[in-house]
C-alpha cells in the first residue's frame, strides 16, 4: 500500500517552519543595525550636557538627535527670574530639535515622542533598530508606553555610580556624603519601573577615584565626560555587533541614593563630626547651603567649612559642648565643637535675612541672647532643629 502524505499536515509543518524562520529573522533584525542611530535624548542639567557634548562629537554613531527636557520655570521672588534647562541651551546652540515635557507629572505619563519616533503606532510591528532612547539625569520616570516606542535593547541610561550601589536620583551626592574613595559610571538598559529603578542590565562600566576634597560640581562634570565617552563606545560596539550586556547583580546591602532634601543640609553638631559636616558641604552645598540654628531661632548658613586639628587647649576648654562656637583670630574662622570631640572652622556665614559675611564681621554683631549664657562674652550656641521653640 502506497503512503499518501496528509497534505494538510504537511502544509501546517511548512507554515510553522516559515514562521520560525521569520521569527528568528525578526529577532536578529531588531537587535542589530548598521545604520547610525536616530537618538531621542532626555536630560536636563550639567551632567546631561557633558554626556550630550561627547555624543555630539561622535558623528559616526548618529544621524540625528532630538532633545527632550524640562520646561522653563520661574524662580526668585515673585517669579522674577526664568530658569532654563542647561540642556535646552546647549541643544539650541547645537541647532538640535528641542521639545519640553508637560509641567505636571500626571500629564507627562501621556507624553508621546516627537517624529520620527512617534511613527511606530502598530504595536505588532517592531520599532526600527536605529531608533535609540537615551536618558542622562532627566529627573522623571518614563512611562511604559513611552519605553515601548523603542526596542528593549535601545533604551539606555547613563548613570553616575558603580551599580548596584547608589541606585536613585542623587548618586554623586551620596557617594560624597558617605566618604567613598571610588565611583564611576554605567550605561544600563532602562526597564519598566516595576522592575526597580536603575536595575537594568549593564552595557558598560568605568571606574574612577574620587579626588581628595572633591566638590560635587567638579566630580559631576568629570563623570559626565566619562559617561559620554562610555556611551559612545557602547554605541560603536552596537553598530559593530560586538555589544554585550551583563545582568545587574542584586545586592540588598548596596547603598541607595534618594533625592536630596532640605534635611540633608541641616547640621546637627550633636551627632555629626567635623569630617562628616565637611563631606556634607562638598556633596550638597551647591544646591542647599549647610544650615544650623541659633538660640534666637534664626538660621545661619555655614560656607566653606573645614576640619581643624591643631587648636590650643585653652580654646577647646572654652567650648564645653557640641554646637558651641567662638571666633578664632589667627585663622579668621568661627570654631565649632562637633561630635566626637572634633572641631569645624567656618570662614564665612550668612544669617537669615542678612548678607554673606566673613566670620569676624558676623562675630562682631553677635547678640547676648545668641550665646551659651546670656551676656557680652562667651561662646555662641547652635541648637538642633528639633529643639522646641521657647
Amino acid at each position: 500500500m502506497l503512503y499518501t502524505p496528509n497534505l494538510h499536515a504537511v502544509k501546517r509543518k511548512v507554515c510553522a517552519h516559515n514562521a520560525l524562520r521569520t521569527s528568528l529573522f525578526r529577532y536578529h533584525s531588531t537587535s542589530t543595525t548598521s545604520d547610525p542611530f536616530r537618538v531621542l535624548f532626555f536630560g536636563r542639567d550639567e551632567f546631561s550636557c557633558g554626556v550630550l557634548r561627547r555624543l555630539l562629537d561622535a558623528k559616526d554613531v548618529w544621524q540625528d538627535i532630538h532633545v527632550v527636557t524640562q520646561p522653563d520655570t520661574k524662580t526668585g521672588r515673585r517669579g522674577s527670574k526664568l530658569s532654563i534647562s542647561p540642556l535646552k541651551v546647549l541643544a539650541e546652540e547645537a541647532h538640535l530639535t528641542v521639545q519640553t515635557i508637560p509641567r505636571e507629572r500626571s500629564e507627562f505619563k501621556h507624553f508621546k515622542p516627537p517624529a520620527p519616533f512617534e511613527d511606530v503606532q502598530d504595536r505588532l510591528k517592531d520599532p526600527p533598530p536605529e531608533h535609540l532612547l537615551i536618558t542622562a539625569s532627566f529627573g522623571r520616570i518614563l512611562s511604559n508606553s513611552l519605553l515601548n516606542y523603542f526596542l528593549p535593547s535601545r533604551r539606555l541610561n547613563v548613570h553616575p555610580s558603580l551599580l548596584p550601589a547608589y541606585r536613585g536620583a542623587a548618586p554623586i551626592q551620596h557617594a560624597l556624603l558617605d566618604g567613598q574613595r571610588e565611583t564611576g559610571v554605567c550605561v544600563i538598559e532602562m526597564t519598566e519601573c516595576k522592575k526597580g529603578i536603575d536595575s537594568g542590565a549593564i552595557w558598560g562600566c568605568r571606574k574612577m577615584e574620587i579626588p581628595a576634597g572633591a566638590m560635587f560640581p567638579t566630580l559631576r562634570d568629570e563623570l559626565a565626560l566619562m559617561g559620554g565617552d562610555l556611551l559612545v563606545s557602547t554605541l560603536r560596539d552596537m553598530l559593530a555587533g560586538k555589544d554585550t550586556r551583563t545582568p545587574q547583580a542584586e545586592d540588598p546591602t548596596a547603598p541607595r541614593a534618594p533625592l536630596i532634601t532640605m534635611q540633608d543640609s541641616m547640621v546637627d553638631f550633636r551627632t555629626m563630626t567635623a569630617e562628616q559636616i565637611v563631606r556634607r558641604h562638598r556633596a550638597v552645598s551647591h544646591q542647599k547651603p549647610l544650615t544650623t540654628l541659633l538660640k534666637t531661632q534664626r538660621t545661619l548658613q555655614l560656607h566653606d567649612p573645614c576640619t581643624l586639628s591643631d587648636l590650643p587647649a585653652g580654646m577647646k576648654d572654652q567650648l564645653p559642648a557640641e554646637g558651641t562656637a567662638l571666633f578664632y583670630p589667627p585663622l579668621k574662622v568661627l570654631v565649632v565643637r562637633c561630635a566626637g570631640d572634633t572641631y569645624l572652622g567656618v570662614p564665612m556665614v550668612r544669617q537669615q535675612d542678612r548678607h554673606l559675611l566673613e566670620a569676624k564681621s558676623w562675630w562682631n554683631g553677635v547678640k547676648p541672647e545668641m550665646r551659651l549664657t546670656d551676656g557680652p562674652t562667651g561662646p555662641v550656641q547652635f541648637i538642633p532643629f528639633d529643639t522646641p521653640a521657647s
